[in-house]
Formats: structure tokens, C-alpha cells, sequence
């Protein structure tokens, strides 16, 4: 049998083992295209768990001889950390589909301290999961240049640094991934951080003719776009919040890769930085400034080209020093080579998680003790707008810009009657929605801001969106299935929360579509198949929950898929550095001992579940 005959048959027996229907797995191997997507049974893309097919090479992907290492092994066994998921469908063959994520498969790849537990001391990297069956499956990897890595593709990542993340994903026409990347520490051990901004690309093993299901399969090498200043603790010049996409049009800038990201300076303020590749990312420009100096604080750019060769990125800008909340936008209509400055879209009343430390100080995330919790008595992990953006690059008759956000209904204000706050207020709660504007690139223009999909009970978070033949589908965190609030409390406290701060299962992800002209969005439906617990304290040393800034969707040729973080296989337990129990459900599985000094020893048993946060995904609205 041939090795992608042999390959499909794996990934056949592993859909059927995962539970995907036999009809449906049949259904995406054959069909080159469907009509629409259906939602069908969910599939892990992290396979990083013994019971399940572990992680492979880059080199086996490529059909290379056989290599595996110690990090490889252990992402196959880890049962660990994996959030912020991307996802980009082929435009060759949707069949051909791969994701990324953060993945912390091999944190735990570095022996044990004198008291039995496994040292957190290994790489965090990007995930790569490839789908070659319309995503019924995926194979698990890792994308090359981990510190440790001797594969024969490794040898061509140019990374200078130890860890690796906030994937972002694009393809061209011609069968070649981007998958861009900020990395930071210092393989050294030092506390510097990089601030490196990446892009890894993958391409056909047999060239832009070649079978595509074959396309992006091949890794050939990282360019590093731009570099950090190093220094301790984020300090330095520090790149982050990446966005990337490629140009697929019949424009003159056709095969251009495009680069944003967020530059930190250590002092407080940031700006958006922007590079482009004109050689199928082998090289990049040198960056570009998009904002002024006289605006602050920008995050989150998102890159959209319109059928013209028009590159428009747009962006948040944080409300301070006078200027407001706001969607912005910077156009270019020389291929990414000048740029008018920013303008403002629309501005919005920001949705935003914070609280007071009970040792005084605002927090964006809060745990249940051990120096983390607030005075809310609540745990949640970190949230706020964060703007997406896309463009039909197919579309010849428009120049328009698809936009959602997040921002708080007006007039669902309440008091929350305790500190915790919903629009980066403390105190005051609300409710948090998604909003719809359509900007037309040509005049300035846009549509009134309007909610999608609305829900009468429950939050709205990290939506993302995606166009394809005249149809925008949408994709969001929906916690309208919170078992711990209703009608009267989801606007006062955090997902999951009930009155003693006690969580429990809270999220789902849902989606919809609309016409790009015309008509509304339809109703809301669940993609997910269960609704998980995203505030289980699995970071900073078991003490904090964290699900990333965003989750991604992708439209190509009738198929529709998404991905988001899932905590259903998170194994619950108690932690015995804390000294009452006053809350349950956000502590997890720990394996802890008391030392013959008197102390509490580290964690034993990190594989055994209780760090299980998994990448999933299905076929979207």
C-alpha cells in the first residue's frame, strides 16, 4: 500500500475509534465539496495522549525516513496543554485542512526535581494537526526548530529562540502554508525575552503541480520577520499579537505574504507593525509602522485583501489618554508596500473581565488562593474585544470588509454587587455581544453595528469569521448553557460562577451565517458536542484558568470548520496547598506530597489529566 493510501486508511480506522460517524467520515473523503456544513461529532486535533495516535514528525509527515525525540515522545503521552487554535483550509482541496495551536505537549520533557515531580522547564511550540479527510481526523505535530529538534527539516528553521505561539494561518494558491509565530524565551535559561516574530511555511512535496492533497505538507523552513530587543520580563521591544495572510487573487500581487503584529517598547505604549513577502515567504521587508504615534494603545490586527489586491488590516484601540474603544483600519493599495494611516471604524463600550486581588491591585484573571484569588471570590481566565476581520478575495463586484467584535450591549448594565466587573469595570456587569459592521474599502463607508445571533441569557466571547461564496460564517464562545447561571446572575458574575464561587461546566461554541448582502444571520447553532469547564486552574503553577485570546473558523469550497480550546477530558481533583476548601470545581488533578522539611512538594502526576486542555473541532454553519 502507498504511504498516503496507507495514511488515509490510519486516519479512516482513527475517525471510526474517535466516534465519527462511518457515514459522515465516507461523506468527507470522497466528496471534493459540499453543499453546506452540518455540525457532526467533534473531532481532538491534539492527540496528545497514549490511548490515542501521539505526535509525529515533520520528517514523517513528509514522507522522509522515520524520526522521533524526546519531545516528540512526551507530547505522545502528555496529556497536557494545548489553547488559542488557528485553522486554514486548503483552496486547492478542502479536504486537505490544518490547525495550530499553543501547544504545551512537551513542558514536562526535562526529568524530575528530589521530590518526584516532573519539571516545568520544556519548550512550548506551535502545534501543527493535519487533516486530510475534510477533517474527520488529524495527525498530530510539531512545527520544526524546538529546542533539541535534529530532524533532517529541522535543520532548516532559523529560530532563535525557546518557545513558540500565537499560531496564525494562511494559504496561497499554490499549495504553500504560513504559519507566522511570536517567539520569545531564551534557549539559554536566562530571563530575557526575545519578542520575535516568525513565519514557518509549508509546501507540495511535489511543487505548486503537484497532488493537493499533498499541498502543505512539507516543511521548508522559518524566516524570522522581526526581532525583539532582549531584556528581562517583556521589557525590551517585545513583538506580539500576530496576523497573516496571503494573496490569492489575479491582481499584481498575487502570491504576497502579509505580516502584522503588535510591537511592545517596555514603556506602555505599542504600535502596528506590518511586513510583506514578495518570494513565497523566503524573505520579508523591513516593517512598516501603520499607527501614529499620538494613539497609544493598539492590539489585535487582522489582515483582509479584497479581489483588488487591496490590503486592509484592521485593529484595536484601547480606550485611554483620550482616545476611545474603537475598531480602526489601515489600507494599502500598492500591494503592502505604503500604507494610509489607521482611521478609526467604529468605536464601542468594551467587553473586558476584571477584578481586585485580595492583595490589592487590579486583575484580569483570578484563581481560588495561593496569591491569585480576588475579592470577588471568583475564578476566570482573562478576556476582552478583540476584533476579526476578513475579505471575499474572490469577490470582483465589492471591496467590502467583514468585521466582528465584542462590545457590551447598551442598556444591560447592572451592578454586580461585588468587585468583579464585565467592561473592565469593577462593579459593573452587562451583557457581552457580538457585533456585525460591513466596511466598504472604496468609500469609507460602513454598515450600523448590529448583534448576531443574539441570546436573551449568556455571554458572547472571541468570535472570528470567515467569507466564501456570498455567505459570511461566524463563530463564538456562547455560555447560554452555564449550569451555574440564568437570567438573573450572568451579567454579575463570571462564566461558570455561581453566588460562592464555585464553577462548573460554562462554554460551548456556537456559530451562524448571513448573506453578504442582504437577509440577517440565522439562529444560532451549538457546534460543539459538550459544554466544558474553561475555568479549571491549569496555569501558573495550577493557581490560574487560561483559554487563550481567540478561537478561529474557515470557509473554502462549501466546507465550514472550527476549532476552539476544550477542557472535556480535564480530570478534577484538590490541591493541597490550599488550606480550605471554600469553593470546588476549579482545581484539578495533582499528584502533591508533604516534603520531610515541612513543605509541599511540587506536582507528581502532571500526565494523569488534570493539565488535559485539548484543541477540537468540526464542521461549522
Amino acid at each position: 500500500m502507498s504511504a498516503p493510501r496507507l495514511r488515509r486508511a490510519v486516519r479512516a480506522n482513527r475517525a471510526q475509534r474517535a466516534g465519527v460517524p462511518a457515514a459522515l467520515a465516507a461523506l468527507l473523503l470522497c466528496a471534493s465539496s459540499v453543499a453546506a456544513s452540518t455540525p457532526g461529532a467533534d473531532v481532538r486535533l491534539s492527540n496528545d495522549d497514549p490511548g490515542l495516535s501521539g505526535y509525529v514528525s515533520a520528517d514523517d509527515l513528509a514522507g522522509l525516513p522515520h524520526y522521533s525525540d524526546a519531545t516528540l515522545d512526551e507530547c505522545s503521552r502528555s496529556r497536557g496543554r494545548e489553547n488559542e487554535p488557528a485553522v486554514a483550509i486548503d483552496p486547492r482541496n478542502n479536504q486537505v485542512i490544518v490547525g495550530s495551536s499553543n501547544d504545551y505537549c512537551a513542558v514536562y520533557n526535562n526529568g524530575s526535581d528530589a521530590n518526584g515531580a516532573p519539571i516545568p522547564s520544556g519548550p512550548i511550540w506551535l502545534g501543527y494537526y493535519r487533516s486530510e479527510d475534510g477533517g474527520a481526523s488529524f495527525d498530530s505535530s510539531l512545527v520544526p526548530g524546538y529546542p533539541g529538534d535534529t530532524s533532517t527539516l529541522g535543520a532548516l528553521a532559523k529560530i532563535r529562540t525557546a518557545s513558540s505561539g500565537d499560531p496564525v494561518l494562511a494559504w496561497d494558491a499554490d499549495g504553500r502554508l504560513f504559519m507566522g509565530s511570536e517567539s520569545s524565551d531564551d534557549p539559554g535559561g536566562s530571563k530575557k525575552t526575545f519578542g520575535d516574530v516568525y513565519v514557518a511555511t509549508y509546501v507540495n512535496l511535489n511543487g505548486p503541480g503537484g497532488n493537493t492533497l499533498n499541498d502543505g505538507q512539507r516543511y521548508a523552513g522559518s524566516t524570522v520577520v522581526a526581532r525583539g530587543v532582549s531584556a528581562p520580563n517583556l521589557l525590551g521591544k517585545f513583538n506580539d499579537k500576530t496576523s497573516i495572510e496571503a494573496d490569492r487573487t489575479d491582481s499584481s500581487c498575487r502570491g504576497n505574504v502579509y505580516f502584522a503584529w503588535s510591537r511592545y517598547t517596555g514603556n506602555g505604549t505599542n504600535a502596528i507593525y506590518f511586513s510583506r513577502s514578495t518570494d513565497h515567504g523566503a524573505t520579508f521587508s523591513t516593517p512598516i509602522k501603520l499607527t501614529e504615534s499620538t494613539i497609544n494603545e493598539v492590539q489585535f490586527p487582522d489582515i483582509s485583501i479584497t479581489s483588488n489586491g487591496h490590503v486592509y488590516v484592521t485593529y484595536r484601540q484601547f480606550g485611554q489618554h483620550k482616545q476611545p474603544d474603537a475598531v480602526a483600519v489601515a489600507k494599502s493599495t500598492n500591494c503592502g508596500g505604503t500604507f494610509l494611516h489607521g482611521q478609526v471604524i467604529q468605536t464601542f463600550a468594551p467587553m473586558g473581565l476584571v477584578d481586585e486581588q485580595t492583595g490589592g491591585g487590579r486583575a484580569r484573571d483570578c484563581g481560588d488562593g495561593l496569591g491569585t484569588a480576588c475579592t470577588s471570590g471568583y475564578t476566570f481566565f482573562r478576556a476582552d474585544t478583540g476584533p476579526r476581520s476578513t475579505a471575499d478575495q474572490a469577490d470582483t463586484d465589492h471591496e467590502w470588509v467583514y468585521i466582528l467584535y465584542e462590545a457590551i450591549v447598551p442598556g444591560s448594565e447592572v451592578a454586580t454587587g461585588t468587585t468583579f466587573g464585565w467592561g473592565f469595570v469593577q462593579g459593573a456587569g452587562g451583557q457581552s455581544a457580538i457585533y456585525y459592521v460591513r466596511y466598504n474599502g472604496a468609500t469609507g463607508a460602513h454598515t450600523t453595528p448590529a448583534r448576531i445571533a443574539e441570546t436573551p441569557e449568556g455571554q458572547q466571547l472571541f468570535p472570528d469569521l470567515a467569507v466564501d461564496a456570498g455567505t459570511i460564517h461566524a463563530l463564538w464562545w456562547d455560555t447560554r448553557n452555564d449550569v451555574n447561571n440564568g437570567a438573573s446572575s450572568f451579567r454579575t458574575r463570571p462564566p461558570g460562577n455561581d453566588a460562592d464561587g464555585n464553577v462548573g461546566p460554562s462554554f460551548d461554541t456556537y456559530g451562524a451565517t448571513r448573506p453578504i448582502d442582504g437577509g440577517g444571520w440565522t439562529s444560532a447553532a451549538r457546534i460543539s458536542d459538550v459544554t466544558s469547564n474553561g475555568q479549571y486552574e491549569q496555569f501558573a503553577g495550577r493557581t490560574v484558568p487560561f483559554g487563550g485570546d481567540y478561537l478561529w473558523i474557515d470557509s473554502k469550497d462549501g466546507l465550514t470548520y472550527g476549532v476552539w480550546t476544550d477542557w472535556r477530558n480535564t480530570v478534577p481533583g484538590t490541591d493541597l496547598r490550599e488550606a480550605t476548601q471554600d469553593e470546588t470545581g476549579a482545581d484539578v488533578m495533582q499528584c502533591r506530597h508533604v516534603t520531610p522539611s515541612g513543605s509541599i512538594s511540587g506536582d507528581t502526576c502532571p500526565r494523569q489529566g488534570g493539565l488535559d486542555q485539548d484543541i477540537y473541532g468540526d464542521l461549522a454553519p
